[in-house]
């Protein structure tokens, strides 16, 4: 959990500020954002996703989760607006805003719920420019046209699809190992990937595989990504599966390039970061596009967005 103020900058007015949120699987970034557009404090909480509010668990640790935010937040200031981008939103945010509003001790009217990939497009391009193609736990290709309307390719969900995400990762290496112990029970000891993953997960035995693929968040699962990357050097299932990952990201750029013309292309999140590979063989598979690799700064997008929807802010900078 990091709660970082970049460098010292005199106090904004109580209300003045911008909180922007990014909210994946993985992890939730926030960053407040002083007229201007300077970004004067962020920080990280656990992950969120709006697939959390389908079971009374899952909606008390959203509640957790923004107690948590808020009180990292409240120290540098309050927040005059919201804009949130949640994972998996699927536009109903009333009892979120009121959650949060609670949290921020803000009017609700004045928080703002999307999806996480439409802050995590403005963080690379402005609307009509580029196509984003983002590997985080899931995976999506996201295109805002110069209209303000928002397109994807992908992002269905783990359970139908994202393929090149982190739970996919996780999800080949654990596939490909356990096929080879139906076929040569014991294989598992000569593999660096396997030992690895059963390493991560618990132990060799089907039933640690079986808690945790099955029994936990899927940002969790996905996490044991990094466990495939950093043996890719030295199993070439490993590199196999990310490039297989990398050839699932292209085939989302391609989408939307035969959908909507041609145009540059970023990739970014943490699943594309886990080893070049994947970068390397998505640019391979899109031959004639121009593609980087970006940070993908989503929370101070966010926070920006926030300060520009107050009228009183009129100096926000990009």
């Amino acid at each position: 959990m990091i709660d970082s103020q970049p460098e010292p900058i005199p106090p904004s007015p109580a209300g003045s500020l911008g909180l922007g949120i990014d909210a994946g699987g993985t992890e939730t970034r926030w960053a407040l954002a002083a007229p201007g557009g300077a970004i004067v404090a962020e920080g990280r909480v656990a992950g969120l996703s709006a697939l959390q509010m389908g079971t009374p668990h899952g909606r008390d640790a959203v509640r957790a989760t923004f107690a948590e935010l808020a009180t990292q937040a409240l120290v540098h200031g309050v927040p005059g607006r919201v804009e949130a981008g949640l994972t998996g939103f699927g536009g109903d945010s009333e009892l979120l805003q009121r959650w949060l509003a609670e949290e921020l001790h803000l009017d609700p009217g004045r928080i703002h719920f999307c999806s996480d990939m439409e802050i995590a497009y403005r963080a690379s391009f402005a609307p009509g420019e580029g196509y984003l193609v983002y590997a985080g736990t899931g995976s999506i290709g996201a295109f805002v046209d110069a209209h303000g309307q928002f397109h994807r390719a992908g992002g269905r969900g783990v359970v139908l699809d994202d393929g090149g995400g982190g739970f996919w990762i996780a999800k080949e290496a654990l596939r490909h190992i356990w096929r080879l112990e139906d076929e040569r029970p014991g294989s598992w000891e000569q593999s660096p990937l396997a030992q690895a993953v059963f390493d991560y997960v618990g132990g060799a035995d089907w039933a640690y595989s079986r808690q945790f693929i099955y029994g936990q968040e899927r940002g969790a699962v996905g996490k044991l990504a990094l466990a495939v990357a950093a043996t890719a050097d030295k199993d070439p299932v490993a590199a196999d599966i990310l490039r297989a990952a990398g050839r699932e990201l292209a085939r989302l750029a391609l989408a939307l390039t035969g959908r909507f013309g041609p145009r540059p292309v970023a990739v970014s999140g943490r699943a594309a970061e886990l080893h070049p590979l994947i970068v390397d063989t998505m640019r391979t598979n899109v031959p004639g596009i121009a593609l980087t690799q970006t940070p993908g700064q989503a929370h101070h997008a966010a926070a920006r967005m926030a300060l520009a929807a107050d009228p009183s802010n009129t100096t926000t900078s990009t």
